[in-house]
């Protein structure tokens, strides 16, 4: 029952990249969000995309870091994993 954050890898536009996550609700999710002001616009299905200097200050919030292979465990059994054939609408 948490908020997960992996660590920052993922690059793109000059910078890595973080996930956020909630293993328990999208709702969650959005409001450990908005509270820490990741802005919607870095939402992306079932995640947040967040840039690798928010880490540490989200980890302070009570994200829970995690590696990027619990990170999608957990969102796998939550449920609330967004497939990659349902990106593509092809599910």
């Amino acid at each position: 029952m948490a908020v997960l954050i992996d660590k920052p890898m993922w690059p793109a536009h000059h910078t890595l990249w973080s996930h956020l996550v909630s293993d328990v609700s999208l709702e969650e999710l959005h409001d450990f969000a908005v509270r820490c002001g990741v802005p919607v616009r870095g939402f992306d299905r079932d995640h947040y995309d967040v840039p690798a200097e928010r880490y540490d200050a989200l980890v302070a919030a009570g994200a829970v870091p995690v590696s990027n292979r619990e990170l999608v465990l957990r969102l796998r059994a939550s449920g609330l994993r967004v497939s990659q054939a349902e990106r593509r609408g092809t599910a």
